[in-house]
């Protein structure tokens, strides 16, 4: 859990650094300056943590997945740069995130993973709210409402996960809450 926050904090501040990076250049060009700092700081961590030796144990089918989605992530942060230069980081990043439910629905497909109908509309209601936000239901053109409306989606999203997590821990011991 404290690695999914810290994503979703990283995520948020990716926005915003993206938006103010591609700002003034093409948005590929963006993508590519912001690639080589990943691919840099990634390596680095390998070696850090001393992994680099596992790299070898690689299968085939692994290495294959692993190129497929280093090719659709490459899609989509081109598409992402693009959008956030010519939109919002309000309108852009909602649409973006709304990839949660099919991620959840292609687990379910691909991966037979299970998912429960709860966690469905658990999800779904969280996308609406950003959807809703980006429609301006939410981040209306006055400050205050953008300071109120942003807190209270914060609590809303912190509110389902954590009603998630504790439902995970119910179901482990038995309990209910």
């Amino acid at each position: 859990v404290l690695f999914a926050f810290a994503s979703a904090f990283f995520a948020g501040v990716t926005s915003i650094l993206a938006k103010i990076g591609v700002k003034d250049i093409d948005s590929h060009v963006a993508t590519a300056i912001r690639t080589i700092i990943v691919l840099i700081f990634s390596w680095i961590m390998v070696f850090i943590i001393g992994s680099q030796s596992t790299i070898v144990n690689i299968d085939g089918k692994t290495f294959l997945f692993l190129i497929l989605s280093g090719l659709s992530t490459g899609g989509s942060w081109l598409c992402y740069f693009k959008a956030l230069q010519l939109g919002d980081v309000n309108k852009v990043v909602p649409i973006d995130k709304s990839s949660t439910i099919l991620t959840m629905i292609l687990a379910f497909i691909f991966l037979n993973e299970k998912i429960t109908i709860e966690e469905i509309t658990e999800s779904m209601t969280v996308v609406s709210l950003f959807v809703l936000s980006e429609e301006g239901l939410f981040f209306c053109s006055q400050n205050l409402h953008k300071i109120i409306s942003t807190r209270y989606l914060t609590w809303l999203i912190m509110s389902v996960i954590l009603h998630l997590e504790q439902r995970k821990r119910d179901k482990k011991t038995g309990s209910c809450t």
